[in-house]
């Protein structure tokens, strides 16, 4: 079961983007659906305003990660533009992974780890 479908009961959108800075940009179909009045941290898979906006997008990219498919005891929040990841990591180097990609979703500002622990 995928971050998205365990955390919030959604099934990967078909034709997700990847949400870190560093990607391609959206076309311009895409960029003009998109209201521009949305914070980067509230807006949603497809653009659209989502409380909860941001710990879905790192969810969809934790599920385009190989090593991070089956990590089912770490849980994604957030506060405002920090994503908040808690519960229980396999080990130290998937944390950082974790930490390193959410860092990389656009909207995020921090990433606060302080409440997962190594198992």
């Amino acid at each position: 079961m995928g971050w998205l479908k365990r955390l919030f009961g959604m099934e990967k959108p078909s034709a997700a983007p990847s949400y870190a800075p560093q990607q391609q940009a959206p076309s311009a179909q895409a960029q003009s659906q998109a209201p521009t009045s949305v914070p980067p941290e509230r807006m949603g898979l497809s653009g659209e305003y989502d409380q909860s906006g941001l710990a879905k997008r790192v969810a969809l990219e934790f599920d385009e990660e190989p090593d991070l498919e089956d990590i089912d005891t770490i849980y994604v929040a957030q506060t405002g533009s920090v994503v908040v990841l808690k519960g229980k990591a396999p080990s130290q180097k998937l944390l950082n992974k974790m930490v390193s990609v959410a860092q990389r979703v656009n909207g995020a500002t921090e990433v606060n780890s302080d409440q997962v622990e190594i198992a």
